[in-house]
């Protein structure tokens, strides 16, 4: 197995064809084949299936591409040491839930690793793609949160992929409003008086469980209920509906408007934001400065 061979491999399945692979790598198709079939057959895996429509990530394949890509971070590491070289370039994702903070530790780190090359990603996704993700180790770095209502339920499946849940803050949850909301001069907000308003959430596609909900699931029925898929909409509905959502209070006027305020809610258990992990993963200089540069927001 050669370092050359875990490139290969790491970009025919991030372009998901051989030919596009090959182009990009300046080398021959058949070339290329061959290496990818050495290297399987070298470590008794299949790492790509292959049928008549192309090829694709074989469950062992996503396995085996994020410890390549580990295996390649620690090549990057020697060589800036001891040879002086920039290493190549340098690659990092972080899949999270809708925090703000999550994004500005991501600038920070653009600002301190982007050289002239780099491939970073930030995927503010779904609760249960975030879990994959990492799981996956498509993502170095998975946020999100746990209270008393899916913790039992979150850390069996964190566990079952192998996963640790590692706690950043623990936070009141607060309620995301217009600051020209009718309950904006509230100091507390109950969720009696949230009844009359639209609830907006976070949708989580095909596993729109309320244990993989995005904001605290409360006991009190809500009856007007509006579920989005972006940042930009859901705080535009907040401002053009009187709408709220239940949120950790962290607050960023740059990229949540200075429109938007938190208050605190009332009468509901605390959430511990925090990070996930795999157990098999070694955490990377990269993802190191990026938890380095959330502290900096949660502090």
């Amino acid at each position: 197995m050669t370092l050359q061979q875990l490139r290969y491999v790491i970009m025919v399945a991030e372009t998901g064809t051989i030919t596009e692979a090959a182009g990009k790598l300046y080398i021959s198709q058949p070339s290329l084949t061959n290496a990818i079939h050495e290297l399987e057959k070298e470590m008794n895996l299949v790492i790509f299936n292959r049928t008549n429509r192309g090829i694709s990530l074989s469950k062992e394949g996503e396995e085996f591409l994020g410890y390549a890509r580990q295996v390649l971070e620690q090549a990057s590491i020697l060589e800036d040491k001891y040879k002086g070289k920039g290493g190549g370039k340098k690659q990092f994702c972080v899949s999270t839930q809708h925090y703000s903070f999550a994004v500005n530790a991501f600038v920070d780190l653009i600002k301190e690793y982007g050289q002239d090359e780099y491939d970073f990603s930030i995927r503010e996704t779904q609760t249960y793609e975030i879990i994959e993700d990492v799981a996956h180790m498509r993502s170095e770095i998975g946020i999100l949160f746990l209270n008393d209502f899916n913790e039992v339920v979150l850390h069996k499946i964190l566990k079952s992929n192998d996963l640790k849940f590692h706690k950043l803050f623990v936070a009141k949850p607060h309620v995301f409003i217009s600051r020209r909301h009718p309950l904006a001069d509230h100091k507390v907000i109950t969720n009696e008086e949230l009844e009359a308003y639209p609830y907006l959430s976070f949708e989580q596609g095909e596993h729109n469980s309320f244990y993989f909900s995005e904001e605290i699931f409360s006991a009190s029925e809500r009856k007007k209920n509006i579920r989005v898929r972006d940042r930009a909409t859901l705080f535009n509905l907040l401002i053009g509906l009187n709408g709220y959502t239940v949120c950790s209070g962290v607050i960023d006027k740059k990229l949540n408007g200075k429109d938007i305020i938190a208050v605190p809610l009332a009468d509901e258990s605390d959430m511990r934001i925090g990070y996930i992990t795999h157990n098999k993963a070694v955490l990377s200089r990269i993802g190191m400065t990026y938890l380095e540069a959330l502290e900096k927001y949660l502090g």
